[in-house]
Formats: structure tokens, sequence, C-alpha cells
């Protein structure tokens, strides 16, 4: 897959994940004779955000009606399973509950069910609790949302299949080429890599983690700040997994963009426990102790950081002790699975969100995506942006069209870039 760099093309798509991919798979979809290259910075695609989450289709229950992750969602959830239909890959049915533990978390739970009806999720029911157990038998709560539609998927395995179909238009998927560095010219971007240069009409700035640096590189301020958080996942011992049939989840905190600890069923036919959300010290920091100082140093010098901090540090306390305790992880799922215990849990590996803090601290909760003359930037792309990945790629192919001048060829004539 690790393609030859072109010396010139009409769009640079940085960022070889399942959204880059998606965005990529769009615009050649709408005009087959760009000459378009993907360039992903490690040896294959869809290594990081795409491949290290849960797997799971979200339906488009958790987000306010009218925002882009509401629509982008439903839409991209369905797009999604046409998809992997098509092209033969894994797209199970599985179901969602959100359960109440207690008579203080159903106001919160009516808010999303209201939620979930106005963004068109279909056949949401609301359960009470002996109804809640005819759909997962070992869950305990004072009441609960099913989402039927709720499904799960691999999406590493999309990010590939789209890979694929990028390049079989002739365009290419560079791997191995890290953006370095980019010079504006009357031309476009040229963008110094560590496979060579590049000189591109347009950039599509899908680089997720590091989505705030490639801005700056290109001369855009994004106005936030990408601060890394990670989330660590157990997996049930195969004799304990019968107590989970699909997807248990808690109802979320709603000061924060986390889902909460939550029991996951895969397509591997694992159920994974997870995922907390500690403060990552390094971009990619899948491991506790993970440390890189050019990250450390960008997360502690910015405003937004501290400022998150003041607000919530007792949180953040909390999920630091999480972390180091299974104990205390085992106790949080308890809640929604009482027969759990910390002897169920063994360690799974870890994910890093891209959580975009804006300098009051505010957490970004919203897609966030960014125009600059010859480039786009999406900026904030966390959960369920692989959900919502295809209908990203058709909103921002939109979007490129006009704001970059990709018309059709009969309209703006032959390019004078080629390979």
């Amino acid at each position: 897959m690790a393609g030859q760099l072109p010396e010139r093309c009409d769009v640079a798509v940085v960022g070889g994940g399942i959204v880059g991919l998606a965005c990529a798979h769009a615009l050649l979809r709408r005009r087959p004779d760009l000459r378009l290259a993907v360039l992903e910075k490690e040896v294959e695609v869809g290594l990081h955000q795409t491949a290290r989450n849960s797997g799971v289709v979200h339906a488009g229950i958790y987000y306010r009606p009218g925002s882009l992750r509401a629509r982008l969602c439903v839409e991209g959830a369905r797009r999604l399973r046409e998809f992997c239909e098509e092209h033969g890959l894994p797209f199970l049915p599985a179901g969602k509950l959100i359960v109440a533990t207690d008579d203080a978390e159903v106001p919160r739970l009516q808010e999303l069910f209201r939620r979930g009806q106005a963004n068109g999720v279909p056949g949401l029911r609301w359960l009470r609790a002996e109804e809640l157990q005819e759909v997962e038998p070992h869950a305990r709560g004072v009441a609960a949302i099913h989402s039927p539609a709720t499904a799960i998927t691999d999406f590493r395995a999309v990010a590939v299949c789209l890979a694929g179909l990028v390049g079989a238009t002739g365009s290419r998927v560079v791997t191995g080429c890290e953006v370095l560095g980019a010079r504006r010219r009357p031309e476009g971007f040229e963008l110094r890599t560590t496979r060579g240069t590049v000189l591109a009409r347009a950039v599509l700035n899908c680089a997720g983690l590091h989505s705030d640096r490639v801005a700056r590189l290109l001369g855009a301020q994004p106005g936030i700040q990408i601060v890394p958080f990670r989330g660590e996942y157990y997996v049930l011992r195969p004799e304990s997994r019968h107590l989970v049939r699909g997807l248990i989840y808690p109802v979320p905190d709603p000061r924060f963009p986390f889902l909460g600890v939550h029991l996951t069923r895969t397509v591997h036919g694992e159920v994974e426990v997870g995922p907390n959300a500690v403060v990552a010290w390094a971009r990619e920091g899948y491991r506790p102790r993970a440390f890189r100082l050019r990250d450390a140093w960008g997360t502690l010098t910015y405003s937004g950081f501290w400022w998150l901090v003041r607000r919530y540090w007792r949180v953040g306390l909390y999920e630091q002790y999480r972390s180091w305790c299974r104990r205390e992880f085992a106790r949080s799922v308890r809640r929604l699975v009482p027969e759990i215990t910390d002897r169920d849990l063994v360690r799974n590996g870890a994910g890093v969100r891209a959580q975009a803090v804006a300098p009051d601290g505010t957490l970004v909760d919203d897609f966030r995506v960014v125009l600059q003359p010859g480039a786009v930037h999406i900026l904030n792309a966390p959960s369920p942006a692989a959900t919502a990945s295809l209908a990203i790629g058709d909103h921002v192919a939109q979007l490129a069209t006009e704001a970059l001048g990709l018309q059709p060829r009969q309209e703006a004539g032959r390019s004078a870039l080629g390979w």
C-alpha cells in the first residue's frame, strides 16, 4: 500500500484514518478524474483512532439535535451498513441498552430519549426495570433506553477497504509519509514529507491526533488545541461473556463528551469493558507510562488545559485512580451488571481520543471543520466520527468542492497539475 509520492497532485489528504479515507473516497466519487494522494505517516492505514475503539456503530442518541454529530451520525450509520453489506465486511446489529441505575439518573435518560427521537433514531424504546432484563438478563437498573439499531463492525477493515477503493481509481495512498513542513506557493501548498516533497493544489487535513499541528503548518489558526485522552479497555474472561448479550452503557455525565465505562460485544466474539478517560502525556500514548516531551509540553503550556483542570480536577484524579485500580474499574461496571467482579477483567490495550479543547477549557462537543484558502481542516472528530465517516466524507467533499474550486473538469478546465 506504500504507493509512490507524486511530485504534484490536485488534492493531498493528510491522514489515512477512516475519516481521511472516507473523504478521499467521497471526493473521487464526485470527481473521478482528480489526481489525489492520501499521505499517512504510519506503515499501514487506520492504526490509531480507527483501530483502537470499541467498534460500535452508534445510532445517534446522544447528540444535540441539529448538530453535525447528530445529523452525520444517523446518516453515517445507514451508509456504513450499506457499505459493509456491499463489500462483505462485518456489520452485526447488537442492540444497546443505556441504563439508569438509580432514580437520580432518570431525568438525564429521558433527555437522551428525547434527543434520540428528535434525531430520527429508529426503533428506540423506553424500558422499565423488568423490561430491560428481558433484553439483558444480567443487567440491573430502574429504567433503560433500548436501541436495536446500534451495531458493531470492524472499523479498520472498513478503512482498509476504502484505501483499496481509493487506490483502484489511480489515486495514491502513500504510507510511511509524515508531513514535516508546508510552504504556500502560487500553485497551492508545497508539502515536505518523510518521503519527499509534493505540490498540492489543495489540502484536506484529516490528521486526527495531529490535526491542529497540521493546520498550523499550513498557516491556519485553529482556535483550539488537541488534548489527548487515553481510554483503557479490559475484556471479560471467556467464562463471563454470557453476562452480556449486546451492548450495555451507563447514563453519561452531560458535562463531558465521553460515554462512560460500558460493556461491548465485538465482531470477534469478545466482550470489552471500557473505556475510561485519562489525560495522556503522548498523543499516541497507549501505555500508562507513555510520555513524549513535545506532546506533554504542548498540553502543559496550553491555557485551555489549565482551565479544564481547574474546573474538573476531582474528576481527573478519580479517572487516574480508576486507571491504576482494576477493582475500581470493576466497581464502575458492576453498577450495570452486578455479577461482574475484578477477577473477570483482563487488560486489553487502549486508544487515545483526539479531543479538541478551547482556550477557555471548554471540551468541544461537535465536529469542527475549518476552511482556509486552499485547505479544509477537520479539527475535532471524536466519537461518533468512525460511525459517521462516510457521511463526513460527503459533507467535507461538498465543502471542498465549493471552497477549494474543485469543480468538474468541464466547468473548471484541465488542471495544470500532473503526476
